[in-house]
């Protein structure tokens, strides 16, 4: 299986820096965004399997990079991790409600951000597994049926 695809979209550099450091132990290939339309931008040509989302962006904030996506067939399935310093219980329910996957609070622990990916990877992962499982299965059958 190739590596993960993580984009990163913070139009703060510093913030960029330090999740490509903690997230360079994981076998992943990371594109970095710095606003919200130039995120979408880099879906659309990236096709990440993840992406870091700051809410507080130019151009489009984090909820309405999220709600786009997560409202579009081609986009739905990428796992969205909300990574913000807002943590007012009112953020927390609109960033929910545009349909993110997960959210973790800056300052970012290390570990509890690379537990977060490598679950929200592994869930991504998980429908193309499954598939390739009954493809297998099937393709088994079938030739257990010519056989006999």
């Amino acid at each position: 299986m190739p590596p993960s695809k993580i984009l990163i979209a913070d139009d703060n550099p510093t913030n960029v820096e330090l999740l490509e450091v903690y997230l360079a132990e994981l076998e992943c290939e990371i594109e970095t965004a710095c606003d919200g339309q130039d995120t979408l931008d880099k879906v659309a040509r990236f096709q990440p399997d993840l992406i870091l989302l700051d809410i507080m962006m130019p151009k489009l904030s984090g909820f309405e990079v999220c709600q786009q996506l997560k409202s579009d067939d081609e986009t739905r399935g990428i796992m969205i991790l909300m990574v913000t310093a807002l943590n007012e219980l009112g953020d927390i329910e609109r960033a929910v409600k545009a349909g993110t996957d997960d959210f973790v609070s800056k300052p970012v622990n290390k570990i509890e951000l690379l537990k977060r990916v490598e679950n929200m990877l592994r869930l991504r992962h998980l429908p193309d597994e499954i598939e390739r499982l009954r493809q297998y299965i099937d393709s088994m059958e079938r030739s257990m049926g010519s056989s006999s």
